[in-house]
């Protein structure tokens, strides 16, 4: 398929109107070499792949979006439709194509491919045919752009950054996993629903696994700067723990109730991905629970994992992450959600 952009040129093969359309000034300068060009690209047009680069767009996160898909035609109309609202949004150069040098030079490279669920088919199968996928997708994005940033959304998307690590030889803090960034998100929206508050003003997290072992760390809980937990208890405030597991499974659930009722999710994984873009592309060293190489930390061993923590994000990717207290329960729960991906990797024999 042939890439398409805008150009300067009345028609195909018509006259090119750029240098007489405008008159150049005298005693001009060359432009600054301090100018930055910031190109990001999207690895699947699917509706997760579209509502992050519409979110993009509508941001003005990027001079430049490169599409990259199997589907030609789903790829060409895709491209064209967001091109036909230039009026509309910040410049953005739009290219869209099968061929993966399209990629070359991105700043950042966010992959939504993934294979469907047959039916009948188990998820180990399923998982290893996403494998297979990412060996298509993974090395040809670090051919183009070695100094890259990886962004992992397909699922499952811890195991799926192990393996684009793997595959790219790119150093940990440049392969990052959109995680528990959208289910901390959700959290939040809950606890502020619960209190009558706005979600900015709520510090919460869900951390581990992006699955059935995530954990909710209520310990570390705080609203407009009051921890919740300790404030409940130097009040003598009783609640019940039951409570405290019904909001997380409520946030656990809220992705399979969206996709009942309309089929997939989509615009809140697009917001969720942008806001890391942004972060990152932007240097603006926010912390996101996203999908990091976590051996070494709150006593994780028995393998290389990536599974969702708290970190600081930047124009190098992960820049650290805090030490944050966890109970000792927070603690093991967490090393059982990391035992559990390892426990499939290792079947998986990647």
């Amino acid at each position: 398929m042939q890439k398409s952009s805008s150009a300067s040129s009345l028609g195909p093969g018509g006259l090119d109107l750029t240098q007489t359309f405008f008159k150049p000034i005298q005693n001009t300068a060359p432009p600054s070499p301090t100018k930055r060009h910031t190109k990001i690209s999207v690895i699947g047009v699917g509706n997760v792949g579209m509502a992050i680069a519409q979110t993009i767009l509508t941001q003005d996160l990027a001079d430049e979006i490169a599409l990259v898909d199997a589907k030609a035609d789903k790829l060409r109309g895709e491209m064209l439709d967001l091109q036909h609202a230039a009026a509309f949004l910040p410049r953005t150069k739009i290219h869209a194509s099968v061929d993966y040098s399209v990629t070359v030079g991105s700043d950042l490279c966010i992959v939504t491919a993934g294979a469907r669920q047959l039916p009948g088919e188990s998820r180990l199968n399923l998982l290893q045919r996403n494998v297979d996928l990412f060996t298509s997708i993974i090395p040809p994005l670090a051919k183009y752009s070695p100094n890259t940033i990886l962004l992992i959304v397909s699922n499952p998307v811890d195991i799926l950054t192990y393996v684009a690590w793997k595959l790219s030889k790119f150093p940990s803090n440049r392969v990052i996993g959109s995680g528990t960034n959208l289910d901390s998100s959700r959290f939040r929206f809950l606890i502020a629903d619960h209190l009558d508050v706005n979600a900015q003003d709520v510090q919460a997290f869900i951390v581990g696994e992006h699955g059935d072992s995530s954990v909710a760390l209520w310990s570390s809980i705080s609203v407009g700067g009051v921890p919740v937990l300790s404030f409940l208890e130097k009040e003598q405030i009783s609640y019940e723990k039951e409570t405290l597991e019904n909001i997380h499974k409520a946030v656990a659930n809220s992705a399979y109730e969206v996709i009942s009722l309309k089929g997939y999710t989509s615009w809140a994984i697009g917001y969720s991905v942008a806001n890391l873009a942004r972060s990152i592309l932007r240097d603006q060293r926010k912390i996101h629970a996203v999908s990091v190489f976590a051996k070494g930390l709150h006593g994780i061993d028995g393998g290389d994992v990536f599974l969702s923590l708290p970190a600081q994000l930047g124009r190098s990717g992960v820049l650290g992450v805090p030490n944050i207290h966890l109970t000792d329960e927070e603690a093991q729960q967490l090393r059982d959600s990391a035992k559990t991906l390892l426990e499939i990797q290792n079947q998986l024999g990647v």
